[in-house]
């Protein structure tokens, strides 16, 4: 517990820097007119992929129940697709029967298979096991993901997540299941209503989706013999909403029990499809996208240090011969070059620590993520204390960039993905704070 509190705090820390460096990109934008055009790109990754998204967890945690509703959840907390699915069957059984049904294992969401999908996506080529954004129940990701492409295109596809329910939990009304899942149809690539991040647009109509995954299952060519449906009437009353990307959906609120516990046993063939999609899956602790992406910017921000070394530092000292302490070093007889110079390899070293700790990050050290989120923070508020002075108002490319690197490392490092990846050993599914598997 105190571990996530503390996130908490460099992520709150670190949304205000995001909003303060969004000000200043306006700011040059305003000052220098269309020669810093530039600026509204970052303006605007800042604004909808950092900004929008902590302002949402933030209001969820205050507003939104965090009990069952027969509604899943976005990382940020928001509402997302309907639980329109409910299993009884183990989870061999559950893969055995969509594997049958014509179904493929999504892989996990990675920065290889995310930039796959991309890429995919652009050239319109198939990729049947494209991976999906993670959503939550129970406190937990999904447990596994399968979809069909169609027509090739992974734009549009159906998917459906699946979770297992706790122990001894049951139902609204009293009936025991073992597996709960949310099906919906991509039908395009767009802009999300609520935070301008692109995402997958989903149809409205989740129950014609539903009936499809139940349609595909009991199909005689599948095979799946045994299997038997029951159909909750008026499960949740049926309604029109939105989800987490701001797409319509509309329900009738029937919830299908599939019975998948008399279906047979999986063949040699189909078991060694099974382990193949399992491993190709890689769900055994990958590296997450946003530890990938904090590691990234890490050595990305000790790369851009390093070239702009003789910008932040020039031989002359520039604004930092405006900081008092160091003028009255310099009136006390300190020769500028030694200042310079000790400058320089003092940020040397700081940019080489930025780096290494990004590469014990991503080797799971918990304690560099600790100390990455603490350097970071320092380099922000020195930044952020020149600028206040007045000594970096004419402010580079080069330094808001920094800056700015420095910021979107700690948001990606403070994110409840980065701190379960550093508590996890190699090897292991990955455990919350509380011990539950995630995902």
């Amino acid at each position: 517990m105190p571990v996530r509190w503390i996130d908490r705090v460099f992520a709150g820390f670190a949304t205000l820097a995001a909003a303060w460096l969004a000000f200043l990109l306006i700011y040059q934008l305003a000052k220098e007119g269309w020669t810093h055009l530039w600026a509204f790109v970052p303006f605007w990754l800042l604004v909808t992929y950092l900004i929008l998204p902590r302002i949402h967890s933030l209001l969820s945690r205050i507003y939104l129940p965090d009990y069952f509703i027969g509604r899943t959840r976005t990382r940020e907390g928001v509402l997302g697709d309907p639980v329109n699915l409910a299993i009884l069957g183990d989870e061999e059984q559950i893969h055995a029967a969509m594997l049958r049904a014509g179904w493929h294992r999504a892989d996990e969401l990675n920065l290889f298979t995310g930039w796959r999908t991309v890429r995919a996506t652009l050239s319109r080529r198939s990729y049947s096991e494209a991976p999906v954004s993670p959503l939550f129940l129970f406190g937990r990701r999904q447990a596994f993901t399968y979809q069909q492409e169609v027509e090739g295109n992974p734009a549009k596809r159906h998917h459906v997540r699946f979770w297992p329910t706790p122990d001894g939990w049951l139902l609204p009304g009293g009936r025991r299941v073992e597996w709960l899942a949310a099906g919906t149809f991509d039908r395009a690539v767009g802009l999300s209503l609520f935070t301008g991040q692109f995402t997958h647009r989903i149809d409205a109509d989740t129950d014609a989706e539903r009936d499809h995954i139940v349609e595909t299952i009991t199909a005689t060519a599948a095979g799946n013999t045994g299997v038997t449906v029951e159909r909750l009437r008026h499960f949740s009353s049926g309604y029109h909403h939105r989800n987490g990307g701001g797409d319509r959906i509309t329900t009738d609120g029937d919830l299908p029990i599939v019975d998948l516990r008399a279906t047979p046993a999986a063949s040699t063939e189909l078991r060694d499809q099974m382990d193949a999609e399992r491993a190709e899956a890689s769900y055994l602790r990958p590296v997450p996208l946003t530890v990938a992406l904090g590691v990234g910017l890490a050595l990305l921000r000790a790369i851009v240090g390093m070239l702009g070394l003789s910008f932040m530092v020039p031989t002359d000292g520039g604004g930092l011969r405006q900081i008092p302490i160091v003028a009255n070093l310099l009136e006390s007889g300190l020769a500028l070059e030694t200042f310079v110079t000790a400058s320089r390899v003092l940020l040397v070293v700081y940019l080489v620590l930025f780096g290494l700790l990004g590469i014990l990050v991503y080797r799971g050290h918990r304690w560099a993520r600790t100390a990455g989120l603490m350097l970071s923070t320092a380099g922000v508020l020195a930044w952020a204390s020149l600028w206040w002075f007045g000594i970096e108002r004419g402010a580079t490319v080069m330094s808001l960039l920094g800056t700015a690197l420095e910021i979107l490392v700690i948001l990606a490092l403070s994110s409840d993905t980065a701190r379960i990846y550093v508590g996890s050993r190699p090897g292991e599914p990955e455990r919350d704070t509380a011990g539950e598997v995630r995902g």
